[in-house]
């Protein structure tokens, strides 16, 4: 996969991506991520990249054509730059008023071969960006940062991970939170006792079907506890349900 960053601040980027999972899938040749100065497709001598907003207000736009520009070049598109998605290839606007980044649109994202994120600024972007370059409009949650740049290395995060080969396991994406609509499990290590708190003994047992029978229930609580509203969207059979409406929600213990 091959990620373009189009910033206005691209030093932003030099070093964020050089551990972990990321730089790993980086050295595998598995992702390719690139930062790019928007200034660099300006046109005028001051490469101006934003102006007043037409109706009056605070603030600034991002103007259009160097966006265009930075696209169209970075891609080989012309004119409406949707078409590339069909090719593989996502033109990202992270904006707070986009769709929510979860873990269904990271995978969605993550089969793509070329991602173009847009990371905005000031008061926010040319519309006409959004409405005929982007092919998807995408926020990180329901709060405004200064700008994009925080948002791309979320979603690059979220998305790298998830590229075939990218994790040690290739099974722990598919146990991570989110990914079958409920929080994860908790997680425990050694040693089995730890100022007086004890590791839950189904665990120490070795039987792995009352192992797998327990962390699908505490999913189940963490979630009720944590993120309720989840629930209302996970596929859970008639039988867990039933467990989780008779279960105490303080039901944590082993």
């Amino acid at each position: 996969m091959l990620v373009d960053i189009i910033t206005i601040f691209p030093d932003y980027f030099r070093t964020v991506f050089d551990y972990g999972i990321v730089r790993r899938a980086g050295a595998a040749g598995l992702v390719e991520i690139k930062a790019h100065d928007l200034r660099a497709w300006t046109s005028d001598k001051h490469k101006m990249v934003d102006d007043r907003p037409f109706g009056g207000g605070d603030g600034m736009v991002l103007k259009p054509e160097p966006l265009f520009a930075a696209v169209e070049s970075l891609t080989g598109a012309g004119g409406d730059a949707r078409e590339l998605a069909r090719e593989g290839v996502r033109i990202v606007m992270l904006s707070p008023q986009g769709r929510v980044l979860d873990q269904a649109v990271a995978a969605e994202l993550a089969g793509a071969k070329h991602l173009v994120l847009i990371c905005g600024r000031y008061e926010g972007v040319d519309e006409r960006v959004v409405e005929t370059l982007a092919t998807d409009e995408i926020s990180i949650g329901d709060y405004v940062l200064s700008g994009g740049e925080p948002a791309a290395v979320v979603l690059v995060d979220a998305v790298v991970r998830l590229l075939p080969g990218a994790l040690g396991n290739d099974t722990s994406a598919a146990n991570d939170s989110f990914s079958d609509g409920l929080l994860d499990f908790p997680h425990y290590t050694r040693p089995p006792e730890f100022r007086g708190h004890l590791v839950p003994e189904v665990l120490l047992g070795g039987n792995h079907a009352e192992i797998a029978r327990w962390r699908r229930q505490r999913a189940l609580l963490k979630t009720r506890r944590n993120r309720p509203d989840l629930l209302t969207r996970a596929s859970l059979t008639e039988a867990e349900g039933a467990w989780l409406a008779e279960s105490e929600p303080e039901n944590f213990s082993g």
